[in-house]
């Protein structure tokens, strides 16, 4: 059961990882008209925050996907269970806070960008359990 959890865990935390960016790329246009800030001040920031994600997310993933579900091959699930968790942050999200204003609608391009990144992304979930597999963490012991 502990397991279970454990693997629940950590494709919430892969949902979360793939939200958060998405969310703030299709509001950008929402942050900038509410913060007053200039859409470019917003989209670097958005950027950054896109890199951050990336690159901190990779690194936590990583190790907690090393600590918590080692030498299991039923990590592998995480590439399908962080999808049910995604889809019910993005009902959550667009239920507590609807498009109101015309405005606000997001660019069809970022839609696609969006779709591309969706695609993508259980393919790099596949990769960072295969490489947490395979690197271990025994010393090299010299003769």
């Amino acid at each position: 059961m502990k397991y279970f959890l454990k693997l629940n865990v950590i494709s919430i935390l892969y949902a979360l990882m793939v939200f958060v960016p998405l969310e703030l790329m299709l509001n950008v246009y929402r942050i900038s008209r509410l913060t007053n800030w200039e859409i470019g001040m917003v989209f670097i920031l958005t950027g950054v925050t896109l890199i951050v994600a990336i690159i901190g997310g990779t690194i936590l993933l990583f190790f907690l996907t090393k600590k918590w579900l080692d030498g299991r091959k039923a990590k592998f699930w995480t590439v399908i269970l962080w999808v049910p968790f995604f889809v019910i942050f993005i009902y959550v999200f667009a239920s507590l806070f609807p498009i109101t204003y015309g405005g606000d609608s997001p660019n069809p391009v970022t839609g696609l960008i969006a779709i591309g990144g969706l695609i993508v992304y259980p393919f790099y979930i596949l990769i960072l359990n295969s490489v947490s597999m395979v690197s271990d963490d025994k010393p090299i012991r010299i003769p």
